[in-house]
């Protein structure tokens, strides 16, 4: 399949998908990630009819949803049943709208175990994963931000093309992981990447990749044998003074072209 570009709604806060579409394209995506938020067009609470027409809708722009980006937090405190239920959420609409995958957070506590409170409700949603044909993506982030943490969430399933990472470039080279690392340790349960970049380790405000100190470059080099989506995550929604989408959209789809294999 070699490598698939999309970029993430994220970046486009409170745009209605249509719009969001044409930016996509414009840039050469082939791909939408749809953040799932209250303040979005797609959220928890979207009508099976208003999954379809989104579906409809990118169909037609020629995109395919290359993740629905939820905030599920499946190693946090507290009871299993309301992560539980998210999950099914989220699946739900994934399975609607045509997602192949659904992106969550690990959540936990400075201080958790490698595998908090995820396994138990990570389980309990496998059928449903199956039933929907939906990946589960844990992002290296916040309580598990290394490949070697994330890893730990799903590595015991021992079925990558269900439960696997998302490598956003950011959290693990923050946390002191290489990327050649980060690489190697996810092996087969590397399932997307996202592309992005930071000011620098102690500083984490976005940068239009290639100018910041995420070695991005190197990320490019190692993933070359990968396949799978890249796609573009601009924190525009936490940081409203960064520049618009279209900036790092342009710096993002030519590190694309550059390492992109084939």
């Amino acid at each position: 399949m070699g490598w698939r570009f999309a970029v993430s709604t994220l970046g486009m806060p409170g745009v209605p998908v249509r719009e969001a579409a044409r930016t996509a394209v414009a840039h050469g995506c082939t791909g939408l990630e749809l953040r799932v938020h209250p303040d979005e067009e797609v959220h928890l609470g979207l009508s099976g009819t208003a999954a379809d027409g989104v579906r409809s809708l990118l169909d037609g722009a020629g995109l395919t949803i290359s993740c629905l980006a939820g905030y599920a937090k499946v190693a946090a405190a507290g009871d299993d049943r309301p992560v539980v239920d998210e999950l099914k959420a989220l699946i739900g609409l994934a399975h609607r709208i045509g997602a192949p995958s659904v992106r969550v957070f690990p959540g936990g506590a400075p201080g958790d175990g490698p595998s908090g409170d995820a396994r138990p409700r990570i389980g309990a949603v496998l059928d449903e994963l199956r039933a929907a044909g939906v990946r589960l993506l844990v992002e290296t982030h916040d309580s598990h931000p290394t490949g070697a943490a994330a890893l730990g969430l799903v590595a015991g399933f021992g079925e990558p093309d269900l439960v696997a990472v998302l490598w956003d470039a950011v959290h693990p080279w923050r946390a002191g992981e290489a990327p050649a690392v980060t690489r190697e340790v996810l092996g087969p349960y590397l399932g997307y990447f996202q592309v992005k970049d930071a000011v620098g380790r102690q500083d984490p405000t976005p940068r239009p990749p290639g100018a910041g100190a995420v070695p991005l470059d190197r990320c490019g080099e190692l993933l070359r044998s990968w396949s799978g989506w890249v796609s573009l995550e601009w924190e525009k929604a936490w940081y409203p003074g960064i520049p618009e989408v279209d900036v790092p959209l342009r710096a993002a789809a030519a590190w694309f072209d550059r390492y992109a294999p084939g």
